[in-house]
């Protein structure tokens, strides 16, 4: 029930996509230390970062490299971009309260997203945050009068969605319960009217089966994540976890099983594929996105890197997936015990 984007960079001129691994044990304190995920290796950056955006208490979502937090009811949206031209700036953006609509809550949030006209030197953009059950709301932060428009969805399969930008739409959509079909918003025509779209299955397998060696069981939790490539094309994801005993005997903890990607045209036919050629994309708790795999060297093409957690441990679960058969033996999974924000970020310019 995610959506994604796609980021056309390469090497020269981007920073890799990466996560942030936290403060080191020793040295500068102002010093973060950021796993390079092209290169598979742990790196330090000089970016001033505050307390608040290492720890998972308070964040509520993070899209195009900034990350949303919650504070004594307040707003803000800070910047991880840690590009070396960048190390000290703090660009801090201030956004009023959320306001809850009639019999709708603003205490759980599902995810956050920002519309694609936000880059570094430009302000005006759009962000969406979908909270658990029927609100959607929206806010523009370069008005002088910032407030949040809300929406009130009527369906209730959107409930659990999590709110993304489409780049080929210029539109905020939310994948419903199960991914059969989706509504979309523009911000601008038509925010109070979602126009819909039925998506039809296509070449399903006889049954779950096995993708790579794992078995998919009808019992996997699973989650919906919408793809779309430059080229146009897009894909639905979905991420199939099953469910196991953590070390507290009232907690539960969710272990990735496997994916399956289905190609999805104009008419809303979704047909299943094991190829999406030099892709690879990024799924976390942040706004998913893909990058092709030949921007950066190192990643590997029609792979999905993941990032979860586990609840009864808060360990970070780092895992890649080749949706290929033949390349299975490229799959894997780490366990991370220091590392507690889950959240992959895009690649950032350099500039």
């Amino acid at each position: 029930m995610m959506g994604y984007r796609l980021f056309s960079t390469n090497s020269q001129t981007h920073l890799p996509p990466y996560f942030i691994f936290g403060k080191p044990q020793s040295g500068d304190g102002g010093d973060i230390d950021y796993f390079d995920v092209s290169k598979s290796e742990l790196r330090r950056s000089k970016k001033k970062v505050p307390w608040p955006l290492l720890e998972p208490r308070g964040i509520i979502g993070a899209s195009r490299g900034l990350v949303a937090i919650v504070k004594k009811h307040w707003v803000s949206l800070q910047d991880l971009n840690l590009s070396p031209s960048r190390l000290n700036r703090r660009q801090r953006t201030q956004l009023p309260p959320f306001v809850p609509l009639r019999h709708c809550q603003t205490r759980i949030v599902t995810n956050m997203a920002i519309s694609s006209s936000y880059t570094p030197m430009k302000d005006d953009y759009v962000v969406a945050v979908k909270f658990l059950g029927p609100q959607l709301s929206f806010c523009r932060p370069s008005r002088d009068n910032t407030h949040w428009t809300s929406i009130r969805i009527q369906d209730p399969s959107f409930f659990t969605s999590h709110v993304m930008f489409s780049e080929r739409d210029q539109m905020f959509s939310l994948l419903s319960s199960g991914g059969d079909h989706m509504a979309s918003w523009d911000f601008f025509k038509h925010r109070d009217i979602p126009k819909f779209r039925k998506l039809h299955f296509q070449n399903l397998p006889s049954s779950l089966g096995k993708t790579n060696n794992i078995e998919l069981r009808d019992s996997c939790y699973r989650t919906e994540h919408l793809v779309e490539s430059s080229a146009g094309e897009s894909f639905l994801v979905i991420w199939y976890r099953s469910a196991t005993y953590g070390t507290e005997e009232d907690m539960v903890d969710l272990e990735t099983k496997g994916f399956r990607v289905f190609r999805v045209d104009e008419e809303g036919n979704a047909t299943y594929t094991e190829d999406i050629g030099d892709l690879c994309i990024f799924l976390s708790k942040s706004e998913p996105f893909c990058v092709p795999a030949s921007s950066f060297p190192g990643l590997e093409r029609n792979f999905i890197y993941y990032l979860d957690v586990h609840e009864s441990t808060q360990e970070l679960e780092r895992g890649g997936f080749s949706l290929c058969r033949a390349d299975s033996a490229k799959n894997f999974s780490q366990l991370l015990h220091s590392c507690k924000v889950p959240y992959f970020f895009p690649p950032q310019p350099m500039q």
